[in-house]
């Protein structure tokens, strides 16, 4: 059987991989053993990070929606409970976007949200001390 020389395919393989690599720090870039190395550890990071950026941006919005509800003179959890009381679905990207840039119609939201909140009973408890 013919022996098939791999030369052609393996040097188009180290070019795809160091051209990838390029840009990181010392033999990270320079040689190919560790370039796949650095890579595969690039690419972890990267499938990570895809999640963790949704989770902080949701972080994000609440701190911009319990700011808007603080102005209001409502919890944030008060806040949210009574949109789900007043059957209002709207997620939390669009609540924050009315909060800072719509202030109006994020109030119109909180009034809707006071109304339909259930009133909380004070224990004796509560109002001893």
């Amino acid at each position: 059987m013919v022996r098939v020389k791999s030369s052609v395919t393996a040097h188009k393989r180290k070019k795809r991989v160091l051209k990838e690599a390029k840009g990181q720090w010392g033999h990270r870039s320079k040689r190919y053993k560790e370039a796949i190395k650095s890579i595969n550890r690039s690419r972890v990071f990267s499938y990570r990070d895809r999640k963790v950026k949704k989770r902080e941006f949701r972080n994000v919005w609440i701190i911009r929606i319990k700011a808007g509800c603080e102005l209001a003179g409502i919890s944030y959890s008060r806040f949210i409970k009574g949109l789900q009381n007043a059957q209002i679905e709207i997620n939390r990207k669009i609540l924050a976007d009315l909060a800072v840039n719509s202030v109006g119609a994020f109030n119109k939201l909180v009034e809707m949200a006071k109304n339909a909140a259930p009133k909380v009973a004070v224990s004796k408890a509560t109002k001893k001390a």
